[in-house]
């Protein structure tokens, strides 16, 4: 078996930048320094890959040939309108389609790295934009980097591809791609579409007519902490996915779910966040020969929450998770000061929080998270031949 991971990396990537915006990359960038500070892009095994952007082909699987254009056009045009650019949310940035593109072409590296047995794991930190749509850009998303990846996959040959996205928000750009793809299973989980953006992602949201079961998605209460979360997670998406059976697992590892987080309100910690990451690394090792392809996605604490969420994310993929007890490097925290004056550095990457959680039973208590897990496996489960009420299901 392969042993060696791709870590997808160029300091080109940091051009994905929309300006005075939360999607700062400077969460990239501090992500990546992290890691290295700590060792964990010098692992025996681990490839560093400089990506190509993807090309027209590539982007039309999932993207409309006309938006291509816009993409194109809109930062040269001050007249420009439409195809959701030029918005608070998505402003038009020089060079916008080239960065978009070369994320794009970064997490479709990593998918066909894995695919063809070239390595095991990969993950692209600047990925995970998963908001994006076939003819326009939606939330700080431009090119819908994982459907791109999937697409390709899809073409050669994979006939069971499992998405799961960790992200606050609903992973709605990939499920709306492949809504009605019975080879493509679409699992989210994120604060519920009554409080935050998008909006969807509501649990009878279960796949087009001809793939009943392709989309399975778990709205949480805002509030939900570590261990309320990881009994959500625990007690719906590895029971779907081992009924689906993927040759691939596909992640979408937004920070965003993080009690700091200034755009969201569910209340995880960096620990919580590294368990979830374990959970998928070993789902993958389950069901997929380890088969595994990780990318980032949403998260607004620069530097209190992304660079430690992401860096134990790259530890979990590369090799051993890191010890939450682990202190952060003199030389990354010198580095975070001189690029985010006045923010936190944080001394560990730990929160200090405990990941123990209580297993899911039907008989949760009224109003609490066990209400919204309920509702997600009687819409799902059956669709997969499982019994929503059988906590061994």
């Amino acid at each position: 078996m392969v042993a060696e991971t791709m870590v997808v990396w160029d300091e080109s990537l940091l051009g994905y930048d929309l300006g005075e915006h939360p999607l700062d990359p400077v969460r990239v960038e501090l992500t990546m320094a992290l890691a290295r500070e700590l060792g964990v892009l010098n692992r025996p095994g681990v490839r560093l890959v400089v990506p190509p952007p993807a090309d027209d082909a590539a982007l039309t699987r999932v993207h409309r040939a006309d938006y291509l254009d816009a993409v194109r056009a809109a930062p040269y045009d001050p007249f420009f309108s439409g195809y959701g650019i030029g918005t608070a949310d998505n402003p038009a940035f020089e060079r916008m389609h080239e960065a978009s593109a070369l994320i794009a072409g970064a997490t479709l590296t990593a998918a066909e790295a894995v695919w063809r047995g070239e390595v095991r794991r990969a993950v692209n930190i600047a990925g995970g934009l998963h908001h994006a749509m076939p003819g326009r850009a939606a939330g700080f998303c431009v090119y819908n980097d994982p459907a791109v990846a999937i697409a390709r996959l899809l073409d050669l040959g994979a006939e069971r591809v499992a998405y799961v996205d960790i992200d606050v928000h609903h992973g709605d750009g990939v499920q709306e791609i492949f809504y009605d793809d019975p080879r493509v299973l679409t699992v989210s989980i994120h604060e519920t579409p009554l409080a935050l953006f998008p909006g969807t992602g509501f649990p009878d949201e279960t796949g087009g007519p001809g793939a009943p079961g392709s989309a399975v998605n778990l709205p949480l209460p805002p509030g939900v902490e570590d261990s309320a979360w990881l009994r959500a997670f625990h007690a719906v998406v590895p029971s779907v996915l081992r009924a689906f059976r993927p040759q691939i697992l596909i992640t979408q590892c937004g920070a965003d779910s993080h009690r700091s987080d200034p755009l969201a309100d569910l209340r995880l910690s960096v620990d919580g966040q590294r368990a979830a990451h374990i959970a998928l690394r070993d789902l993958a090792e389950e069901l997929c020969d380890g088969r595994w392809v990780a990318t980032g996605g949403g998260g607004y604490a620069l530097v209190e929450v992304v660079p430690r969420a992401w860096t134990h994310l790259l530890a979990t993929v590369t090799g051993q998770p890191l010890d939450p007890a682990t202190a952060t490097p003199n030389a990354w925290r010198k580095l975070a000061r001189k690029r985010r004056p006045g923010d936190e550095v944080p001394l560990r990457m730990t929160d200090g929080c405990d990941v123990a959680y209580r297993p899911w039973q039907p008989e949760g208590e009224p109003g609490s998270v066990d209400r919204a897990v309920l509702a997600t496996r009687m819409a799902a489960f059956p669709l997969f031949g499982l019994d929503p009420h059988d906590p061994r299901d």
